[in-house]
């Protein structure tokens, strides 16, 4: 992630993609371009006035979602259910700062595989059907999960579980980028697995590697998605949710220029329903895989940990660890409840026996 507005473009052999990310400095994120051309939005009736070509009707229905929100007693039941402890148990074990020998979750490491199959075990107790999704040699893969649900309609929630170090170093725990996001889409899978929710639309939990080296795993899936026709009602994607400015109060930013509004809108709003404690507002920092998703016409949006820049002090750095002052997993798990209700109301869902 970075500011939107210092953004160029280069060329590198894929032969330094295992090696990209410890070559530049630590506020440079990278956005890999298409090796085919972009299909180009239509300008029609089915298409809203934005630059990302996301059908009229997508954008209308999130609005529509947005108009009719009201405050569920069931649903805030739900969401109020996400465990703050085992969320940090979690995120712990990914950084390596519990006994799990993760060193570093970086994209082309023994510890992003360990990461993958554990993350799959988790979700797949908890209902869902899981694939490694192998996508560019090298690459650790993505690990999607489906709830079962015959729908073609789809919600995605996701989040990136490859980490970045320090220049040179080979220690990446990646606690806030993105242990954090995560480890809280583990704790929403955590609450869905407790109160045996079912959903009314296919909901897909993902977890993409290669976002470090420029998004490839989620422009690998979006790809899929699209080449299969795949209807997405709305993707939200978890990247940094961990850290505030210490002295700070909790809260959620949605972005700025690299959104569907709609979509952020929604989000926003659904938060003052269901973790008012989240003062919520929007950052200019980029660029995460929801990029991937939104290039490709699907409505998405991205939940991130602090309204205006990056402030972690330990941003793309080894020292990125859960035990330090400002990381809050208080306010992790705010967003989750956020994200949660989110595609609960999206998805349509109901509590089984």
């Amino acid at each position: 992630m970075l500011s939107a507005d210092n953004a160029g473009t280069g060329h590198v052999h894929k032969d330094l993609l295992p090696i990209l990310d410890l070559l530049l400095p630590t506020h440079i994120s990278v956005v890999a371009l298409p090796e085919r051309p972009m299909p180009h939005p239509k300008a029609s009736f089915d298409t809203m006035d934005n630059d990302w070509g996301v059908p009229h009707k997508y954008a209308m229905r999130l609005a529509t979602f947005t108009d009719q929100l009201e405050h569920d007693p069931s649903l805030a039941t739900v969401v109020d259910s996400i465990n703050v402890d085992t969320l940090r148990r979690n995120v712990r074990w990914l950084t390596g700062e519990a006994p799990s020998g993760i060193e570093s979750r970086h994209s082309f490491t023994k510890g992003a595989l360990q990461a993958a199959h554990w993350i799959k075990k988790q979700v797949q107790e908890a209902g869902a059907s899981c694939e490694l999704m192998h996508y560019m040699e090298g690459f650790a893969p993505n690990v999607i999960c489906e709830f079962p649900n015959n729908s073609s309609e789809h919600v995605v929630l996701s989040a990136h579980y490859d980490s970045r170090g320090s220049f040179g170093m080979t220690r990446a725990p990646g606690a806030d980028d993105d242990a954090s996001g995560s480890g809280h889409l583990l704790g929403v899978v955590d609450a869905i697995k407790r109160y045996k929710i079912k959903f009314d639309k296919k909901v897909i939990v993902a977890f993409f590697s290669g976002e470090e080296q420029g998004l490839f795993g989620s422009r690998a899936y979006a790809g899929h998605l699209k080449d299969t026709n795949r209807e997405v009602l709305l993707h939200i994607q978890a990247d940094m949710l961990g850290y505030h400015v210490p002295g700070e109060p909790m809260q959620l930013a949605l972005p700025a220029t690299i959104h569907l509004p709609e979509a952020s809108y929604f989000v926003g709003n659904v938060s003052k329903l269901y973790s008012p404690e989240l003062v919520v507002g929007s950052t200019q920092a980029c660029c995460s895989d929801h990029q991937s998703f939104l290039s490709l016409g699907f409505p998405a949006t991205q939940v991130f940990e602090r309204n205006g820049p990056i402030a972690d002090p330990m941003y793309h750095n080894s020292g990125d660890l859960s035990f330090r002052e400002g990381y809050d997993f208080d306010q992790i798990v705010a967003i989750a409840k956020v994200t949660m209700a989110s595609i609960m109301i999206v998805a349509g869902w109901s509590q089984g026996q």
